[in-house]
């Protein structure tokens, strides 16, 4: 009996991969927990395993298809014969065009040879593969064949002025998730209503532009932040907070810190702390809205957005609220060096109820970022700056240098009002203030 090898769940709220490469061909005889082949997601990029032993008989998903959870990737047949590898063999999209191997609908389409990704490509370009010529092995079409085609062609799309390179589709929402953070059933797709407003003018590339084809992580990334923005109605509130305290114990901790525990002590983990024992008093934050209710969550565990050489990863640190401040950091100093050297696993990245989201030293003053679905709320470090400010001393006003940071907040307006969210936030700027963190 075949054994089917399907796409595994690979981190909460992620509903599909993109098959980035086969390490296996049709015919490979392949031992259990093998690696066949490599997915990408938005959150992660994973080797499936085999889940038996036997022969590749059949590869049902070529390089560039998107395929949900659950979908199928390959037949394996553990009483199956061996195919030695001839000439070409080793490719496999060209094994998955042999006689009796079976074929992903879209490259069933036309008799015209293409890889899968020049075929989606022209798909989604609207352009007909019968008129571009291939540069591959045998005339195949290539990606690059599509661009070069696409650039030089008029667009031929229903709007007026729309450039070859524009989507044919909406891009697909993900599926919503249950209570218990698992994908549910995606409800069935809306054809998109006509009104009377103008049709959409989409850009033409001309000579001299560079067409740059989003990768995988970076198109999931897109469709993730376009299915946030369209779910929840963001709202943004700012605070200034002196971190005077902050520097001040960080100067005189931080050469024993890094003695003590091995590790630089940075100010992120003292706004994850303080963020954290806010959470607790404020539970409409640690929060997520699910089939008409609002679900605030027991457990803290606080994603922490990193910008790694393929895109933006959130790993999750578990629990963070019984955490002391140097757990923290030593807890986000693992996982932000597992992220860069890609070493995350997918549940690094499950069960975030909040996220934090540092973009460093050139953070600039402040700014709101997208929500991480389906979290309710994320805050936003700017860059912290000296500047003169006013402060009672001794009972007169006198104007003083300190070190300011700005820290935004975005938030589901479904889920928290106003005042919850103004208090929630006012609370992170008391606790970064009074500095008492114990280390």
């Amino acid at each position: 009996m075949k054994t089917s090898v399907e796409l595994p769940a690979l981190g909460e709220s992620v509903v599909e991969g993109t098959v980035s490469r086969w390490l296996v061909a049709v015919g490979d005889r392949v031992e259990v927990d093998q690696p066949l082949v490599e997915v990408t997601t938005d959150k992660v990029d994973a080797e499936i395993p085999s889940p038996a032993a036997g022969v590749v008989m059949e590869i049902l998903a070529a390089e560039g298809d998107v395929v949900p959870v659950g979908g199928a990737l390959a037949q394996i047949d553990p009483e199956g014969v061996a195919t030695p590898r001839g000439a070409g063999d080793g490719d496999p999209v060209a094994q998955a065009e042999e006689p009796g191997v079976a074929l992903p609908t879209a490259m069933s389409s036309t008799s015209t040879r293409a890889t899968p990704v020049a075929r989606r490509l022209a798909d989604e370009s609207r352009l007909s593969l019968d008129d571009i010529e291939g540069s591959g092995s045998d005339g195949r079409i290539t990606k690059r064949d599509v661009l070069r085609h696409s650039s030089a062609a008029p667009g031929e799309g229903d709007d007026p002025g729309q450039g070859a390179g524009a989507p044919a589709s909406p891009t697909a929402r993900p599926a919503p998730l249950s209570a218990d953070g698992a994908a549910a059933s995606a409800p069935p797709a809306q054809a998109p209503r006509r009104t009377g407003s103008p049709a959409r003018s989409l850009y033409t590339p001309v000579e001299g532009d560079r067409v740059i084809p989003m990768s995988p992580m970076r198109r999931i990334i897109a469709e993730h932040m376009v299915y946030s923005k369209h779910t929840s109605p963001h709202v943004g509130t700012v605070t200034e907070v002196d971190m005077s305290a902050v520097a001040s114990l960080r100067a005189a901790r931080k050469a024993n810190f890094q003695k003590e525990y091995g590790i630089g002590l940075t100010y992120l983990p003292f706004i994850v702390h303080s963020v954290v024992k806010a959470l607790r008093e404020f539970p409409q934050l640690n929060a997520s809205v699910i089939d008409g209710a609002i679900v605030e969550k027991k457990s803290i565990n606080v994603g922490l957005a990193v910008e790694t050489e393929k895109g933006l990863v959130v790993p999750v640190v578990r629990n963070a609220d019984r955490l002391s401040l140097p757990g923290l950091a030593a807890e986000i100093d693992d996982l932000a060096e597992r992220a860069r050297t890609k070493r995350l696993s997918a549940d690094d990245l499950q069960g975030g109820s909040f996220t934090v989201s540092n973009p460093g030293r050139k953070g600039n003053l402040y700014g709101f970022a997208i929500i991480n679905q389906p979290q309710v709320g994320i805050v936003r470090m700017g860059e912290m700056v000296k500047r003169p400010v006013v402060r009672t001393i001794e009972g007169e006003d006198a104007i003083v240098i300190r070190p300011m940071m700005h820290i935004a907040l975005s938030y589901d307006h479904r889920a928290v009002d106003g005042a919850p969210a103004n208090g929630f936030l006012y609370r992170i700027r008391e606790l970064i203030e009074e500095g008492d963190y114990a280390l």
